[in-house]
């Protein structure tokens, strides 16, 4: 592997690295980390519009978006009419609360397998630079 300095390339290496870990536990679900992540806001947020998801989850609204298609196409999301016809509400599914329910077993494992080789002082330290960063 090539050293480097960029902090860029060391963050999304690193980011790749932790994706493929959380895909692999959550890999008999059907569903990967990001479509988890996303489950997981809407299970947390009530009928979100498209753009409040989006800002809460860091995403551009084309992202989400095409991720959303995804879930929506596998029945564990639902998009409704909003107040105006520009704002659409996107909705967990009964489906998608079940996948939701069924996956974060495998999801706290892998977590604690992430925490358990940092540390917790790790972890939290680990936390407080992305949140700067970002």
């Amino acid at each position: 592997m090539l050293t480097s300095q960029c902090l860029c390339t060391h963050l999304r290496r690193a980011a790749r690295g932790v994706s493929r870990r959380y895909d692999e536990a959550l890999e008999g679900f059907g569903i990967n980390v990001a479509q988890f992540s996303l489950l997981r806001h809407l299970q947390r947020l009530d009928r979100p519009s498209i753009s409040s998801l989006a800002e809460a989850m860091g995403l551009d609204r084309s992202t989400l978006g095409r991720n959303l298609r995804v879930l929506e196409a596998d029945g564990l999301v639902a998009l409704a009419e909003g107040d105006d016809l520009r704002n659409r509400l996107v909705l967990l599914t009964e489906q998608g609360k079940a996948r939701l329910s069924a996956a974060e077993p495998a999801w706290e494992q892998a977590q604690l397998k992430m925490v358990t080789a940092l540390g917790e002082a790790q972890r939290d330290e680990l936390v407080r630079l992305l949140k700067q960063l970002a």
